[in-house]
């Protein structure tokens, strides 16, 4: 079995070293107060239905580490991409006692929050079963977790937008408004970037889908647009550009977009509004 679905998020354990610093500090005043060779059995337990993902992150905090005594163990039983029931453990040890009460709520925070955005993000894909539509997710993202919130979708079953700026092009409304015109917003990007750099344009009109298809766009982003919209720009223009819906789409709405033909759904609420799925850790 594996910890990770891969591949795994880039560079994530100075993420998560610096959200252990964070929690530390110059030290656990708490935790200090336990006997230094106290050594405990610990569990993690989710206590709701989802999907999981963060169990590698937990794997990195709490494996044994070099200097801890040979005793110390840590069994992952369910890996990050699978669906868990409540009461099921998902991973277990035998630490040093001062370890696992430091480590125990960085360890869940991530869990909870990245398991939280798969599960949200596995619900939608149920939704749009036997369409062609995907579900992607956005850069409304928590600053410098990005990269762990973009897996978790991943892990539900979604697939991930541009990771930043610099791996795709998406002229927006104060894009084409600062250049003059959806055309002249196209040309200027295919001057300025790589030939392999895809152009997304964000469109509200029927009017500015055509002007973008003819100015050459890899991707028509279609803005709150309802259905009988998106149905008309996908039937009009259908293989000449992918077509992604966006704009408030929730899991009553979604099955309805991605029946008129769209090839991606993009929801911001994967990563900014999904519920933290629960977790506990018991000690004994």
């Amino acid at each position: 079995m594996s910890i990770w679905l891969q591949p795994e998020p880039q560079n994530w354990w100075i993420i998560v070293d610096d959200s252990i610093y964070e929690d530390v500090g110059s030290g656990d005043v708490t935790a200090g107060a336990l006997p230094f060779d106290l050594m405990v059995r610990w569990h993690i337990e989710a206590q709701a239905d989802g999907v999981l993902s963060g169990i590698g992150v937990v794997d990195y905090l709490m494996a044994p580490y070099g200097n801890d005594p040979e005793t110390a163990t840590i069994e992952v039983h369910r890996g990050d991409g699978e669906f868990v029931t409540r009461g099921e453990i998902v991973i277990s040890g035998y630490l040093p006692a001062r370890r696992v009460v430091t480590a125990e709520r960085t360890a869940l925070n991530f869990l909870m929050h990245m398991s939280g955005i798969a599960s949200l993000t596995d619900q939608f894909v149920r939704k749009i079963e036997g369409t062609n539509a995907r579900i992607v997710d956005t850069r409304k993202t928590l600053p410098m977790l990005r990269t762990l919130q973009k897996y978790a979708v991943r892990c539900g079953g979604g697939h991930n937008h541009r990771m930043g700026l610099y791996d795709g092009a998406m002229l927006k409304d104060n894009h084409i408004a600062a250049l003059g015109s959806i055309k002249s917003a196209v040309q200027a990007v295919r001057a300025y970037a790589s030939h392999m750099t895809k152009i997304e344009v964000e469109c509200e009109t029927l009017e500015q889908v055509n002007e973008a298809v003819e100015a050459g766009a890899d991707v028509i982003l279609l803005d709150n647009m309802d259905p009988f919209m998106m149905r008309e720009a996908v039937k009009t223009h259908k293989g000449k550009c992918l077509f992604e819906a966006s704009g408030g789409i929730n899991l009553d709405t979604v099955r309805g977009v991605a029946q008129t033909g769209v090839d991606l759904i993009s929801v911001g609420a994967l990563t900014h509004s999904a519920p933290a799925m629960a977790f506990h850790m018991e000690l004994g």
